[in-house]
């Protein structure tokens, strides 16, 4: 029996957990475009390095939670709400995704523009969040629609910016990053061989390409957690609601810090010591504690969810969902992507 009432008068729960490499000492952080490594220094001197956004891992704590073999949640969630999306070509079913999966969640125009029973899913939300353009937007009824549909989205957040005038949004009421302290770079390279023609065109994939590569060792690499409980308290939503929404969080971090590490090929961490700095009275639970907690506490929350919980719906190719990029098609008009 997992015990949530320290946390009932907390303002937040931080946690954090040590990580290292789980090979040697050097490894690969995330790179953004136009900026490569995310490094900066801190007022004493301090080197640091971002090794992973806390957009990204949002994202890694929603795909530390679906079984790709299945392609659903993984069994402990059974029961819990998503939108299951078909993607069809003509009458072709040619793919799938998830509002678990997609970056901008039940704002992805796969779910939004999805049909269920020949209705549209954005309809269906609108109607569920009893909106009305040009009148406020009912706070509760927002929030029980999104719980209803996807409970995920109400702890890694949602900007409903395609559904009318995009006042519907909530910030983010999980977030986790992770940083490293005391950072070197590790600098290395390589070369791509051409068995056949080495002095080809490079820009065409042809040639040897000599590369450099930016690896970093750290004194210290650390993953933390931050849950608002005040905002989670702030929804209004019944008991049972807020207990599903608070396992679910410590779950998605246990689940990352367990099978969610290997974030790269040259990025692979093990965890060391997990801690929880505030409230101070309270541990973190075990998964396997997680484990045998949310399923019950799933149950609960039935009258809630939509039904059924996983709402199925249809997307149709349109002209922007099929366009390709401009590369592939500046390669079709010479003829390049011809068979």
């Amino acid at each position: 029996m997992i015990d949530l009432k320290p946390l009932a008068d907390a303002p937040r729960m931080l946690a954090e957990a040590s990580l290292g490499p789980v090979q040697t000492d050097r490894f690969q952080p995330t790179g953004f475009p136009d900026l490569g490594a995310a490094t900066y220094t801190l007022s004493d001197g301090t080197e640091m390095l971002l090794v992973e956004s806390a957009q990204s891992m949002a994202n890694r704590t929603e795909t530390a939670c679906w079984d790709d073999r299945r392609n659903r949640l993984i069994e402990v969630l059974d029961g819990l709400p998503y939108v299951h999306v078909d993607i069809y070509s003509g009458d072709r079913a040619a793919a799938t995704t998830a509002s678990v999966l997609e970056a901008h969640r039940l704002n992805s125009p796969y779910v939004l523009d999805g049909e269920v029973n020949g209705k549209g899913f954005k309809e269906l939300f609108l109607t569920r969040a009893a909106y009305q353009s040009g009148q406020p937007v009912d706070r509760a009824k927002f929030l029980a629609a999104v719980f209803a549909y996807d409970p995920s989205s109400l702890l890694h957040g949602t900007f409903m910016s395609f559904v009318e005038d995009g006042r519907m949004r909530l910030a983010r009421a999980m977030s986790s990053f992770i940083e490293a302290r005391g950072v070197r770079v590790a600098q290395s390279g390589g070369v791509k061989n051409d068995r056949v023609n080495p002095s080809g065109e490079a820009s065409k994939g042809f040639g040897n390409v000599p590369f450099a590569r930016m690896e970093f060792t750290a004194v210290s690499i650390t993953a933390f957690m931050n849950l608002d409980l005040r905002q989670i308290r702030s929804y209004a939503l019944p008991d049972e609601a807020t207990v599903l929404l608070e396992l679910l969080a410590l779950y998605k971090f246990r689940k990352v810090l367990a099978h969610g590490l290997r974030l790269r090929t040259a990025c692979d961490f093990d965890v060391r010591e997990v801690k929880i700095t505030t409230p101070p009275d309270f541990a973190l639970p075990p998964i396997e504690a997680l484990e045998a907690a949310l399923p019950p506490a799933i149950r609960a929350c039935r009258q809630l969810f939509a039904d059924p919980p996983v709402t199925h719906v249809r997307f149709g190719h349109t002209e922007a969902s099929s366009r390709g990029s401009k590369k592939s098609t500046r390669a079709k008009s010479r003829g390049d992507g011809q068979s």
